[in-house]
């Protein structure tokens, strides 16, 4: 990260930033000419998989890509300004929110955006990213 590129993260380099009082990390999607407008697209982002939708509006919103119900892909769903229909048996979730409108469990619901050069970048909790203690070493980790 460089003044010279106003502290935005470089390629594959996590930018922290504090939401809410927590501590969020922000992720590298990649273009957002990949994403369609009226269409969504899957990312794995820190362990979790996560559909990222750009609105007709060109808004863009940001939930788990995998359905609670019986894990549809649902980056793969239709939507609207509001909400995303699940491929596989029609559930309705908030694109806002995650909230379910047909009693599913809601899904987790990630801040977007897209920057002034077009890359798309996500943000997850900091405690989805921590990283494994240096040296890799201890009990579980020493060869046998």
């Amino acid at each position: 990260m460089t003044a010279a590129n106003g502290g935005r993260p470089t390629d594959g380099e996590p930018a922290v930033t504090a939401v809410d009082d927590g501590r969020l990390v922000e992720h590298r999607i990649g273009p957002g000419d990949d994403i369609p407008p009226g269409e969504g697209r899957a990312y794995p982002v820190a362990g979790d998989l996560v559909a990222v939708f750009r609105l007709t509006s060109g808004q863009l919103r940001a939930v788990s890509a995998v359905c609670p119900h019986a894990g549809g892909p649902l980056a793969d769903g239709l939507i609207d300004a509001e909400v995303v229909v699940c491929p596989l048996h029609q559930h309705v979730f908030e694109l806002a929110t995650g909230c379910s409108r047909t009693g599913q469990p809601a899904l987790r619901s990630y801040p977007v955006r897209q920057d002034p050069a077009g890359t798309v970048w996500v943000s997850v909790p900091a405690t989805r990213v921590s990283a494994p203690p240096a040296g890799g070493g201890g009990e579980d980790g020493d060869a046998r």
